[in-house]
């Protein structure tokens, strides 16, 4: 075995890889492609690239002479240099992206910030090994670096480790966030702010949009397959399929009621364990009930299990299954708009959740389940989730409200949003709402096409605007238990070193669809 690897506590071997030799997207330079584990040793242009955007960081970031990156002066990476390297990847050239996402990868490789699965971590809670807290999964829209940093703010002054990072289809479409780009710029936030340990990062929703199904099944499939390799691809090693959209109450059984739901998550499954990195087990989330719909009960849950079992069983035997269930109790993604603006009170069937997420545990090995839109509930709510032992919940909304609506944003700059909308997305106004109900419910899709724009704010504005988000995360973090949980993430998870010897090809990006989950 070369001296550069070695094998983990499970046997896998982990460490510097052999060079990999799979082709690379033509890039405008030379690149040295002979054998080797680290050929990034010619190439001028490249280098000139590299070392442009190392230079900031003044000898605390460094590439050997065998083209191997280096992180002498880990205190380097908590400086204004970050700010730089994570605007390159989002802003950059196709160039200078490629090579900023690369040297992000690779500086969190070498320190330890390295995109992870929770698949084990969820694994032993469903063997009581792990309980008593629920993993907030965040979904970051607008301001990703600055609300990402405020994040890991809060998980280091609270020993937090148990939190996931996500985006949904949708919203890859609207907030103009492809997956390499959200995994480079979470990794930015997460070297600013000196926080050390596994990165889990999520595909929320890989959903089917059941009326393209309709007209074309293999299409719409084959769209999500793409979408699955694109993020796993990107270090999404956390991926939720969702194909509840297909379950059909019309049927006369629970079973046939779930069957295209459990047949195409199994087939989604299948092809996610195809596609893993050695030494990654992909954790994979499946969904029983559309959030919106009907509340969940356990007879749906076996239905779906037992189905999504024996037919995974079929198509990849001996393959990892579900790591968690996600199902219906009440909410809705955004929360339900008044008239004036302010949210409806919203209902969650805690015992429903705390019932479905026992049988989850006890009968299929599984976390528990899982709560969507869950950022809207009344503060006092959130306790009651590790109480009834609920093993994620997921958040979005809030965070995007709070940078709307905080007095903070420049009013200039919320009217020049707004003027958008109403030109750009009239078509979703439905008759009858209030201007505050169409701004709520439409606003979301003012941020892709300002991104920079938003990412360009006064460092006061975003300064405020950052004390305020970790001000929220630190009560989500408390509220749902999660202080202290980077010891037990450590006993559990240890991701491999995956090491890049050079920008990876650019992998195809996958169908949008702006209406497909958030």
């Amino acid at each position: 075995m070369p001296r550069h690897q070695g094998i983990n506590s499970r046997g896998v071997t982990v460490g510097r890889p052999a060079f990999d030799a799979r082709p690379f997207r033509r890039l405008p330079f030379a690149l040295n492609l002979a054998p080797g584990p680290w050929p990034l040793t010619s190439g001028a242009p490249m280098l000139d690239i590299v070392h442009k955007l190392l230079s900031p960081f003044a000898g605390g970031v460094t590439l050997s002479a065998s083209g191997q990156v280096e992180v002498p002066r880990p205190a380097a990476l908590a400086g204004p240099a970050m700010d730089g390297l994570a605007r390159a990847a989002a802003f950059g050239t196709a160039e200078s992206k490629d090579v900023a996402r690369w040297l992000l990868w690779e500086i969190g490789q070498v320190v330890g910030v390295r995109p992870a699965s929770i698949h084990d971590l969820y694994l032993a809670r469903g063997r009581g090994e792990s309980h008593g807290f629920t993993v907030p999964a965040v979904n970051i829209r607008g301001l990703t670096y600055d609300t990402a940093r405020a994040l890991f703010r809060a998980a280091v002054r609270l020993g937090a480790g148990a939190f996931i990072l996500e985006i949904a289809r949708s919203e890859i479409a609207y907030t103009d966030q492809r997956p390499a780009e959200y995994v480079a710029v979470l990794q930015a936030a997460a070297l600013r702010e000196g926080f050390r340990g596994p990165l889990f990062v999520q595909g929320d929703h890989c959903q089917i949009n059941a009326k393209k199904y309709a007209t074309d099944a293999e299409g719409e499939v084959g769209g999500l397959k793409a979408l699955i390799q694109e993020e796993i691809a990107a270090g999404f090693y956390n991926i939720d399929v969702d194909t509840s959209t297909l379950v059909d109450l019309a049927q006369p059984t629970l079973d046939t009621q779930q069957r295209t739901n459990y047949e195409r998550a199994a087939e989604l499954a299948a092809f996610v364990r195809g596609l893993e990195p050695a030494g990654v087990t992909v954790s994979v989330g499946g969904e029983i009930g559309e959030v919106g719909g009907k509340n969940s009960d356990v007879h749906e849950l076996r239905a779906y299990m037992d189905g999504f079992t024996s037919t995974l069983a079929k198509l990849a035997p001996g393959k990892a299954g579900l790591s968690k269930i996600s199902v219906q109790t009440g909410t809705s993604h955004g929360g339900v708009v008044l008239p004036d603006g302010s949210i409806a009170d919203v209902t969650i069937d805690f015992e429903t959740l705390r019932v479905l997420s026992l049988e989850a545990r006890d009968r299929y090995g599984m976390a528990g389940a899982v709560q969507h839109g869950a950022s809207t509930l009344p503060d006092a709510a959130f306790g009651k989730f590790p109480e009834i032992e609920t093993a994620e919940i997921h958040l979005a909304t809030a965070f995007q409200s709070l940078l709307f609506d905080h007095p903070a944003l420049p009013a200039a700059f919320r009217a020049k949003l707004y003027d958008w909308l109403r030109e750009n997305a009239a078509g979703e106004r439905k008759a009858g709402q209030t201007d505050e109900q169409f701004f709520y419910t439409a606003r979301k899709k003012a941020i892709g096409p300002f991104k920079r724009e938003w990412w360009d704010l006064p460092e006061t504005v975003r300064t405020t605007l950052g004390a305020a988000l970790e001000k929220q995360f630190t009560f989500l973090l408390e509220s749902l238990r999660v202080p202290g949980t980077a010891a037990m993430v450590a006993r559990y998870v240890q991701p491999p070193v995956i090491r890049r010897a050079e920008p990876p090809a650019a992998t195809a990006a996958a169908p949008d669809d702006a209406d497909a989950g958030e």
